[in-house]
């Protein structure tokens, strides 16, 4: 038992652990092999043990050489000789004031910093991938960076902090609040699963966020010291007095972390076999978080929010040493030291005199070594590659089709071909359309409703219409709510109309200032919100559809970030602000590139997720650069616009929104039918006569279309994309693709965001994405953490 317990297979196989199947390994050979023979279990352990040395001494003597580079390179002049003088205080070195300045209080706590952080994230990211069996978990998923966020920008706009140490408190105050609400959450009749885990932490996360927009956008002064922050950096190290406060934080979460190593190495089993080996899976969770809580909110109070830093250690650590916890484990710590020592020392060289923000040269190391790991074999190692394909194609199911597909597709067939009841032979589809013959009795026509409940069909000579009822009336009440909304929007403001006047200057009656106002002003910009939601929606379902997950969204294709900075790209060049069109054409040069690095979309797509990541971290981070360099003035309009904002909005920006809609969303609803098999496997696709690949590549180019044209006209308000399909899957059923209940939802919700961040302070507007991530996040969690949510993610 002890051997089959110290040989923990992959977590890709906690299935297998319910059967009682531990290892292959852990069987006995029914006769002993050959001294020496390659198959003797005994034989190949020490190579597997020689291999983890090797690379855990390889890449400890990397650390050391750049801790070594990093006290060598810096302001100063004082170069490599120096430093190893004052280091084995050869010839009294470090009486010397200068040395000591320079080597003992400032690059000597600076690198240990960084050689620690480093550490602590890249062993948060690997416990926060393994114990939520994800490769691509990262450090922000229990709120910690949001709530440090929170923490610092409320320190500063509510305290008037401006102290390095005063950050320092507020940043892990903030951080280990917000994952503490997070596990309170996710553990509340959950036992904290991994799934309530991510739920709660990206729900709860990006609530912290909006709210710190909130306070970012009513003061200049806060934003001109929060953006900087956000940058991370180690340059304001100076001395020992922030780290010596921190260390026995960072020492207590790195001996969590050991300690859980075995328990969770059972977790990898499943939940009823780690019982069965003795350990509580609701206990080894909540280590688990307290862990990264620990370690990350130290690391994000030392350096500001890194958080691309975990998920390239845990990544890279995965790839290297395979499923072995423990090994993976000292790895992502020690890759995760090297990178950010590598980085903090390119951040002084590469702008000299001035220092590059750390988090920017992070993306641009991590970026490339995951797009190199992804297309590499090691993938395979990593049980993330795609099914067999040319050489092997999968098998074709038999009919017939399972009576949840036809259910799904909304195909009626008659009970028997001899029967004298006459029947439908038409192909009604989750989009509520479709066409009907008399069948061939010629008998008098009878109603088909019986033959699919909770339909309605609808004809008219040779023509009928399959209705279902449940997507109808929710998409009914939708626009009904829509109505109300832009009734709503039109009449809020600071002008003292009333409703009958609204009313009047909606139809050009009345007087002619209360016209220009609605109509001119307001009206265009609730047309434009009208576009910019619906494509938001419409963008948000095809994207969770595809990807078979009620979390995902265009953002993890690097959309929303490519197109952000293609928007503020153009500011640079042309000087102006308002070029919507540089937001679709970002948005489609991000999908290229990360299309074409991944090579191809595949079926379970985590190529395109893992280069989509490293993109968007490193789009983000430029997008952050750029607004840190511009004046405080031009920064802060442009944030409030990367924030999401319909401010100045009208009809030029919505009209060719709208165009581009009247294509889309037909496109869109054509391959509807298609779109809802793709939510079973391919090959149950396939024998239906769907061609996987080609419907998955439409629909992701028209997500990509719609989620730029959003981006060009209200920014990257993300979160109208990911909660518009779940609301509109609860209101219409689980069974349809709700292509138009996203769309009306996600109108109805920017509207409704934009008049109540119009009105919500007087004198002042919140952005539409700060209001919906505020008022939507909390709503969203209940949505998703609800009683029935394991049948809705």
């Amino acid at each position: 038992m002890q051997t089959g317990h110290s040989q923990v297979p992959r977590p890709d196989a906690q299935h297998a652990g319910k059967s009682g199947t531990l290892t292959a390994e852990a069987v006995p050979p029914a006769s002993p092999p050959a001294s020496g023979d390659p198959a003797d279990g005994r034989v190949e352990q020490p190579s597997a043990g020689r291999r983890t040395g090797l690379l855990i001494t390889a890449f400890t003597a990397v650390v050391v050489l750049l801790a070594g580079l990093s006290l060598s390179v810096g302001a100063g002049e004082v170069g490599p000789g120096g430093a190893l003088d004052y280091l084995f205080d050869l010839g009294g070195a470090r009486s010397d004031s200068r040395l000591s300045l320079v080597i003992g209080d400032l690059r000597l706590p600076r690198t240990l910093t960084a050689v620690l952080v480093g550490a602590a994230l890249g062993v948060a990211g690997c416990l926060l991938q393994a114990v939520t069996r994800n490769p691509l978990a990262e450090t922000g998923l229990l709120g910690v960076n949001a709530g440090a966020s929170l923490g610092v920008v409320a320190g500063i706009a509510l305290l008037g902090l401006d102290s390095g140490y005063a950050y320092l408190v507020c940043a892990f105050v903030g951080a280990v609040a917000a994952s503490g609400l997070v596990l309170l959450i996710a553990g509340r009749g959950g036992g904290g699963s991994p799934m309530r885990l991510v739920l709660a932490g990206s729900a709860l996360g990006a609530t912290f966020g909006g709210v710190t927009s909130v306070i970012v956008v009513n003061s200049a002064e806060t934003y001109d010291r929060f953006r900087f922050w956000v940058l991370g950096s180690l340059a304001g190290v100076e001395g020992y007095g922030e780290l010596g406060r921190l260390l026995p934080v960072l020492v207590i979460g790195f001996a969590v972390a050991l300690l859980v190593t075995r328990p969770l190495s059972a977790l990898a089993l499943g939940d009823d076999l780690a019982r069965g080996l003795g350990h509580r899976p609701s206990l080894i969770r909540t280590s688990v978080a307290v862990a990264v809580t620990l370690l990350t909110a130290a690391a994000v109070a030392l350096a500001g929010p890194i958080s691309f830093l975990g998920l390239l250690a845990g990544f890279l650590a995965r790839a290297l040493a395979g499923t072995g916890l423990a090994t993976r484990i000292v790895l992502a710590g020690l890759i995760g030291a090297g990178v950010l020592t590598l980085s903090d020392v390119a951040a002084r060289v590469v702008a000299r005199p001035f220092e590059a923000p750390v988090s920017v040269i992070v993306a641009l190391i991590g970026a490339p070594v995951l797009i190199g790991i992804v297309r590499s074999r090691r993938l395979a190692s990593m049980g993330m590659t795609e099914p067999a394909t040319g050489d092997s194609p999968p098998r074709r199911r038999r009919p017939p089709v399972p009576a949840r597909l036809a259910a799904l597709l909304g195909r009626s067939r008659a009970a028997g071909a001899d029967t004298d009841t006459d029947t439908d032979t038409g192909t009604g589809t989750g989009t509520g359309t479709g066409t009907g013959t008399d069948a061939r009795s010629g008998g008098t026509r009878k109603p088909a409703r019986a033959s699919l409940a909770g339909t309605v069909v609808l004809r008219r000579g040779p023509v009928s219409l399959l209705v279902h009822r449940r997507p109808a009336l929710a998409a009914t009440g939708l626009a009904a709510l829509g109505l109300l909304a832009v009734t709503l929007s039109a009449y809020a403001g600071q002008s003292d109309m009333d409703v009958g006047r609204t009313f009047r200057a909606l139809f050009g009656q009345g007087d002619r200032f209360d016209v220009l106002l609605v109509q001119k002003f307001r009206l265009g910009r609730i047309v434009a919100g009208l576009a910019a939601g619906a494509a938001l929606g419409l963008a948000g379902c095809l994207t969770q559809t595809l990807a078979r997950n009620r979390l995902a969204t265009p953002e993890l294709l690097g959309v929303n970030d490519g197109a952000t900075a293609a928007v503020l790209l153009s500011v640079s060049v042309t000087g102006t602000f308002g070029a919507w069109w540089a937001g679709p054409l970002g948005a489609l040069a991000a999908v290229l590139v990360v299309t074409t690095v991944a090579g191809g979309l595949g079926q379970r797509g985590y190529r395109v997720l893992v280069v989509g990541l490293a993109m968007s971290a490193l789009a983000s981070a430029i997008t952050q650069v750029m607004l840190a360099r511009r004046s405080l003035s031009s920064a802060g309009s442009l944030y409030v616009w990367t924030s999401g904002s319909l401010n100045g909005r009208g009809y030029s920006v919505a009209v060719p929104v709208l165009i581009g809609l009247c294509v889309l969303v037909p496109a869109a609803l054509a391959v509807a039918r298609h779109l809802g098999v793709l939510r079973f496997d391919d090959a149950t696709a396939a024998s239906v006569g769907v061609r996987p690949d080609r419907v998955r590549t439409v629909c992701m180019l028209l997500a990509v279309a719609l989620a730029g044209l959003a981006v060009g006209v209200c920014g990257p308000v993300a979160f109208v994309a990911l909660a518009s399909p779940v609301i509109a899957s609860r209101l219409a059923g689980p069974l349809r693709v709700p292509l138009v209940g996203s769309m009306l939802t996600g109108a109805v919700l920017v509207v409704t965001a934009d008049t109540v961040g119009r009105i919500v302070f007087s004198g002042s507007e919140l952005p539409v994405g700060v209001v919906t991530t505020v008022l939507g996040g909390p709503f969203l969690l209940w949505v998703l953490l609800g009683r029935s949510a394991a049948t809705r993610v």
